[in-house]
């Protein structure tokens, strides 16, 4: 386990936490898949999606998402 969580703390990206709401109903918008309604083949193509701690589902295109969140941002 502890592998697994270096792994992933090296590879993601953190931000302040923030109300989960709004964020999870952005992330539906644009794209992200519930992880529950999924195929499991089809995570590994996948980039983890991840809202305070939690992971809420995978996204196909992240580059798109990543630009799009940060164009919003900067608004």
């Amino acid at each position: 386990a502890c592998g697994l969580v270096k792994n992933l703390a090296l590879m993601v990206y953190i931000t302040v936490g923030s109300a989960a709401n709004p964020i999870l109903e952005f992330l539906e918008e644009w794209g992200t898949e519930n992880f529950e309604e999924i195929s499991p083949a089809v995570i590994p193509q996948a980039a983890k999606i991840f809202v305070n701690g939690c992971w809420v589902g995978i996204h196909r295109n992240p580059d798109l998402l990543v630009k799009t969140l940060r164009r919003l941002r900067r608004q």
